[in-house]
């Protein structure tokens, strides 16, 4: 029998969230990106939907207090925060696996750890800025949430 027919909610897929959607929720420069970025965040940790990687945390924190100017304490704060999304830890493996990717397709190494790191943690979708949005590599649809 299906989930279904025991009245159970279908499961939500999970969707991994670049560091570039974690920086608009900061970037007043940006209003209207800001918004849809809160938006975003709020939505996928209310539904225990969203994914990040320990790179994400990386990238968000370095940028947040470089480029942004956020203080580090709330960056470190924040960044608590997005730990409540479930967080992808990369072992040696799947470095080389990203490897292999960047060299199969021919994109940035740091884009094939994003793309292999949702595809290892079960996510249909990529939300990022940075990648071509509609682009399907390795059953990961990118998706730029802010077109």
């Amino acid at each position: 029998m299906s989930s279904k027919a025991h009245g159970a909610a279908p499961r939500l897929s999970r969707t991994f969230l670049d560091s570039n959607i974690l920086l608009y929720c900061e970037d007043s420069a940006n209003p209207a990106k800001r918004v849809k970025a809160v938006g975003l965040v709020q939505e996928h940790l209310r539904q225990k939907t969203g994914v990040i990687s320990v790179q994400v945390l990386q990238e968000y924190f370095a940028n947040a207090t470089r480029k942004l100017h956020v203080d580090a304490s709330l960056a470190r704060q924040k960044a608590e925060v997005y730990t409540r999304f479930y967080v992808v830890e990369p072992s040696v493996n799947d470095i080389f696996a990203a490897i292999d990717l960047h060299l199969l397709r021919r994109f940035s190494f740091w884009d094939a750890m994003i793309v292999h790191c949702a595809r290892q943690a079960g996510c249909r979708e990529v939300f990022s800025e940075d990648m071509h949005h509609g682009q399907v590599i390795d059953g990961v649809r990118i998706v730029n949430p802010f077109l």
